[in-house]
């Protein structure tokens, strides 16, 4: 099991982007910053089926992400993970839960809640400065 070092784990519990790389179809990567977050064993992101990132990750389920800090940017953790689980989120709880963390002020789910799943990427690799 990957272990993320505890030097860098306020990296993950602070509500930060992650930059989540995935592979698309004509292996060319894509990146974008998403709201994330980590249980100790799982890092959790959230989406849509009708997206490409969801095309990508159910095709090729080997991740990257990548998160520096604000306040000092030459400071990062990078974890190379797979995409170990996708669990449906049609109320979009976990959604709401992250908009929460990330001070994002709803009236209640997005139009798009029953697209919503919930993806946990199991860590295989990090590395750091």
């Amino acid at each position: 099991m990957t272990v993320i070092p505890e030097s860098h784990r306020d990296l993950l519990e602070r509500p930060l982007f992650g930059h989540l790389a995935t592979i698309r179809p004509d292996g060319t990567p894509q990146v974008n910053p998403m709201w994330m977050l980590w249980d100790g064993t799982f890092l959790w992101f959230t989406n849509t089926t009708t997206r490409q990132k969801y095309r990508n990750v159910t095709a090729t389920p080997q991740v990257a992400v990548s998160v520096n800090d604000p306040e000092a940017p030459y400071r990062y953790l990078e974890i190379r993970g797979v995409v170990e689980r996708i669990d449906p989120d049609p109320l979009a709880e976990f959604f709401m839960r992250l908009a929460d963390r990330y001070a994002m002020k709803l009236d209640g789910p997005p139009a798009d809640a029953p697209h919503r799943v919930a993806y946990a990427v199991r860590p295989t690799a990090v590395s750091f400065q």
